[in-house]
Order: structure tokens, then C-alpha cells, then sequence
């Protein structure tokens, strides 16, 4: 898809080019200034979800750091873009999108994992019941629907199509469509797409309605993984060390209470958080909430979840030059479950 990847390739540039002015502005934090740190980070939602620091702030597991929301955002390209360009202070994105913008030089590191597969929360690839698609042969000429291009999705799709002996282009006409995740599913059973990728509670709740079966994976495919982290500029990380610590353990730990509560337990409290935001959405989809998916325990990152998707760009052609190295990529430094702490 030449298309995509040049406009990709344009709005990476754009982001660099506004990093720089945003850096030499000061990048909105006060510690310079009498080494004050700040204690108030702004970030992007989901519509009828509930994000992990938005969770972690509810339990009071953020301290006196606080969050404030300046909207909502439909991909972790667009999210991590708006960080790196000083519109918001942290957001989170596909690891292979993190790959993407840190070899467009922008200065961004990983900090923890928010979201991942595994046998209870995944991304799946879905049909409707009397479709013929069974196979990455199947999907030649055919379109699929994802929530933006670029990122999870694609790269776990064309990783199947690869998989399945489909050449570079037979995989150029399998159309993307990228679709806000709330509309993919109506958008599947109107027959506008031939095949959905749904995840998460938008997921289940496709699922509980019928008419619709998988035809693979990314856990079937992958394994259980972290697919995602959040991330930080550089010298925010640098002037604000403290407040990225207090939101990295804080996320860690809210992710540890998610694992070990009843799951009625959890829905209830992402229903209460939904009540009291007031942002008139509807609170349905966490109804269907199983699992955050993350593999490291209080969102701990790992080289292998950054190096498949650095061998995939590499081998797709979308990485030039000497391939990053993982580590450059993350850091644990601020999640205290990487050195056994992180208790509630």
C-alpha cells in the first residue's frame, strides 16, 4: 500500500518537525523552574472505555499526580504523534507504531504496557457466518476494517497473509479500511467490509450478538504478548522523573488489581468511572471487560515485544538502516515491579 505508508511517512516527519518546536517552547512542565515537577498530565480517552490511568487515578494509585483529559483518540499512531508534538503529555500506541515514530527520530521511550493478548482478551480476525473466507487466500481483492492503519491490526494481518504464502502483491490487494472501532462491527454485518478485526469489549460484545465467527487470532498466531505501551518524551522523562515514576507503577499496579479482582468486581468499578466522568457515552461495552491482555506482571516490558515487530518492519521494508536495538526502545527504570516492588 504505497499510499499509505507515504502518508504515513508525511505525518511521522510532521510530528518531528513540531517536536522541535515544542521542545524549544519547554514542552509544558514547570521543573525547570525551582526543579517543581508536574503534577498534572495530560492525555486522550476512549469512548465507553475506561484506560488504564484513568483506572489507576480512580484507586487512587497516582498520589497527588493528576489526569486531564483534552478529548478522546481512535489509534495509538495518532496518540503517540500527539505526545511526541507536546499536545498531551503521555499516550499509548502499538509497539511496532512506537518503532515507527522513534526511527523517524522522535524522542520517545516506552514506559509500561497497557494492553496484550492472551486466551481471554485478543484481537480477532471476523467474518460474517456464510462468508467463503477462510484463508489468507481468501482475502485477495477483499477489504478488511481495523481501527487505523499502521499499527496492531495491519501488522498482525499481513504477518497471517505472509505466513500463509502470499507474495508482496498478492498482499497489496487486500484493501484496509480503517473504521473507528464503535462502527467496524455494523460495517461487517452491512456487508460494507469483508472482514473485521474487533478487540477487546468491542469484541465480545460482536460476539454475544451472533452471526459473526472468527477466522483467526493474533493469540492463536502470537501467543499471549503486551502489544502496546505508554509513552513519555524524553525530556519530559528527564525534567518530571518522579511524576513518570508515580504514572508507571501507578498503571502497574492498576493493572495487578484488574488481574487478581473477581471480574464483576472490575466491571462495576469501569461503570462507576464512566458515571461520574460524565462525557454522555455508553457504558455497554465494558460489560464484556475479561482482561487488560498484558503478559509482564505490572506491565513490565520485554525485548520480545518490541523485537517481533522491529524484525517484521525490518523485513517489510518499512525500517532503513541498522535495525533498532529493543532496549532502545523501553525502559522498566520507572516501574517498580521490574525490581520486585510495586505492592499495593
Amino acid at each position: 500500500m504505497p499510499s499509505t505508508r507515504q502518508s504515513l511517512r508525511r505525518t511521522l516527519a510532521a510530528a518531528v518537525t513540531l517536536l522541535a518546536l515544542t521542545a524549544a517552547a519547554g514542552c509544558g512542565t514547570d521543573a525547570a523552574a525551582g526543579g517543581r515537577q508536574t503534577k498534572e498530565l495530560r492525555y486522550q480517552g476512549s469512548v465507553g472505555q475506561v484506560t488504564l490511568p484513568e483506572l489507576a487515578a480512580d484507586l487512587g494509585y497516582l498520589g497527588d499526580v493528576k489526569l486531564n483529559w483534552i478529548g478522546n483518540v481512535t489509534g495509538g499512531p495518532a496518540d503517540i504523534q500527539a505526545t511526541a508534538t507536546g499536545q498531551t503529555d503521555f499516550g499509548g500506541a502499538f509497539n511496532g507504531a512506537i518503532v515507527k515514530l522513534q526511527a523517524a527520530k522522535a524522542p520517545i521511550t516506552a514506559v509500561v504496557a497497557y494492553y496484550g493478548s492472551d486466551a481471554q482478551t485478543f484481537q480477532g480476525y471476523y467474518v460474517l457466518d456464510g462468508s467463503p473466507i477462510r484463508g489468507p487466500r481468501d482475502l485477495i481483492g477483499k477489504k478488511v476494517g481495523m481501527n487505523t492503519l499502521g499499527a496492531h491490526a495491519e501488522a498482525v494481518l499481513k504477518t497471517w497473509l505472509v505466513k500463509g504464502g502470499l507474495t508482496p502483491a498478492e498482499i497489496a490487494k487486500v484493501e484496509l479500511v480503517a473504521l473507528p472501532p464503535v462502527n467496524t462491527e455494523q460495517s461487517l454485518r452491512q456487508k460494507q467490509i469483508d472482514l473485521a478485526v474487533l478487540g477487546g469489549v468491542i469484541r465480545d460484545k460482536a460476539v454475544a450478538a451472533g452471526g459473526i465467527r472468527t477466522v483467526f487470532t493474533d493469540y492463536e498466531l502470537l501467543g499471549a504478548f503486551s502489544g502496546g505501551s505508554y509513552v513519555f518524551r524524553n525530556d519530559f522523562i528527564t525534567r518530571n522523573p518522579e511524576t513518570v515514576r508515580t504514572f508507571t507503577t501507578g498503571v502497574g499496579k492498576a493493572i495487578e488489581w484488574a488481574r487478581t479482582q473477581p471480574r464483576e468486581t472490575v466491571v462495576a468499578r469501569l461503570e462507576s468511572i464512566i458515571a461520574k466522568r460524565g462525557r454522555n457515552e455508553d457504558p455497554s461495552l465494558v460489560k464484556y471487560w475479561k482482561s487488560t491482555g498484558v503478559a509482564g506482571k505490572g506491565g513490565v516490558i520485554s525485548d520480545r515485544e518490541f523485537a517481533t515487530w522491529i524484525d517484521w518492519l525490518a523485513q517489510s521494508g518499512e525500517l532503513k538502516g541498522e535495525k533498532p536495538k529493543p532496549g532502545d526502545l523501553y525502559t522498566n527504570k520507572y516501574n517498580e515491579f521490574a525490581a520486585g516492588g510495586g505492592g499495593a
